[in-house]
């Protein structure tokens, strides 16, 4: 293999394909990344993998010969990027001792691979459901629940959020069993073609990693806005593919949490009250709040229009905040951990936003007022003791 290519082209692609390969690798290859040259394309191409999340991504390059080889990602990675990026720079392989020599303007480095052959072949689903998907709007799927996965690995489902695909529309879901985050959109299919009729189109369910939806929200906010992407899925394996990129995943086994039990039909007090002004008072109190145990209350009046926002740092502090509020029900008192409402506050668009309840210990329930967003955002309340 001898390949001419831009170091800013490489450094980016290994940067990419770096994020799918493993701290702890079960194998010595999964340690590194696959480049494979074809001269017919002219096209490099990297490839990291750790056998549940795949990253690919292509570069042009002058390619004299094709071959492949695998290299170390980090170290790779860290010569790559301190090399000039003013001069091309020209890898060349042996194929007998698995050594790359890589040179530029400023010297010559060679590093020890290991053989294209030992490294896994990336899954690509060649049968099942084939979408088109609008990645502004799964993007969006993604931003507005992820936060709200557990990071209890010994949860294994609950690491990951749940896809619902219905018609053309499709439901996002996660929950760390303290919170729920819920996200309805419409249209986020721009077409569709059933491949497999035993996959049922008009409504299947899929629960993917945090850790990998992380890196598809990074490809998501590099593809052109514009353009579908394609999402393939077949007996658990997910692929996104752009037009020089392409993401794999391995989908979380089991069925996911009947969620929608969890919600009340009818709530008693309803407030609705400017998001910004609510979450501003929230990020103050904190202050005090995470010097504690990161608990506040809310306190409630029937008769006036306002609401206490309250915590107590015991041997430190208290902080108390005030806030105009549109309050129907009874006076009530609720307690919260405050960086629960603060992640699902930040992910509403909405000026105003309601906070509907029934007692200080069932559900309560966030979401926005008078906005085209289907967002619900459930969080269990800490019990108070006097």
């Amino acid at each position: 293999m001898k390949v001419n290519c831009s170091q800013s082209d490489l450094n980016s692609a290994l940067q990419l394909v770096s994020r799918a390969v493993s701290n702890r690798p079960t194998h010595p290859v999964l340690a590194n990344v696959l480049l494979a040259a074809d001269e017919v394309t002219g096209k490099l191409r990297l490839t990291g993998f750790d056998l549940s999340l795949g990253i690919q991504t292509s570069i042009s390059a002058s390619i004299e010969t094709s071959g492949a080889i695998t290299l170390p990602a980090k170290l790779f990675g860290e010569i790559v990027s301190k090399l000039s990026n003013d001069s091309p720079l020209i890898l060349t392989s042996d194929e007998t001792t698995q050594q790359v020599e890589l040179t530029s303007k400023s010297g010559t480095y060679q590093v020890r691979g290991m053989l294209a052959d030992d490294f896994p072949d990336l899954p690509l689903v060649e049968t099942g459901t084939s979408l088109q998907l609008n990645p502004l709007l799964l993007s969006s799927a993604i931003k507005s629940t992820l936060f709200a996965s557990s990071a209890d690995d010994a949860k294994q489902l609950l690491t990951g959020v749940n896809f619902t695909f219905d018609g053309y529309g499709i439901e996002s879901a996660a929950t760390d069993g303290h919170r729920l985050a819920i996200l309805n959109l419409n249209n986020i299919l721009s077409q569709s073609k059933e491949i497999d009729s035993s996959i049922d189109f008009d409504k299947f369910s899929i629960t993917l990693p945090s850790k990998s939806l992380r890196e598809v929200d990074k490809f998501l906010s590099s593809c052109d806005s514009s353009q579908p992407i394609n999402f393939f899925i077949d007996q658990g394996q997910v692929v996104f593919i752009s037009v020089d990129e392409i993401i794999t995943i391995r989908a979380l086994e089991g069925s996911y949490p009947n969620y929608s039990q969890l919600l009340p039909e009818t709530f008693s007090n309803v407030l609705e009250f400017n998001r910004k002004d609510f979450l501003a008072s929230l990020e103050r109190i904190a202050v005090l709040a995470d010097q504690q145990n990161n608990v506040i209350k809310i306190i409630t009046d029937s008769s006036s229009n306002l609401i206490k926002i309250t915590t107590d740092a015991q041997d430190i502090g208290t902080g108390s905040e005030s806030l105009p509020v549109s309050f129907k029900g009874e006076s009530f008192q609720i307690a919260f951990n405050v960086r629960y409402l603060l992640d699902g506050l930040k992910v509403i668009d909405s000026n105003l936003i309601k906070l509907s309840c029934n007692a200080p210990t069932t559900p309560a329930v966030f979401s926005p007022v008078n906005s085209e967003v289907n967002f619900t955002y459930l969080v269990m309340p800490i019990q108070i003791r006097n």
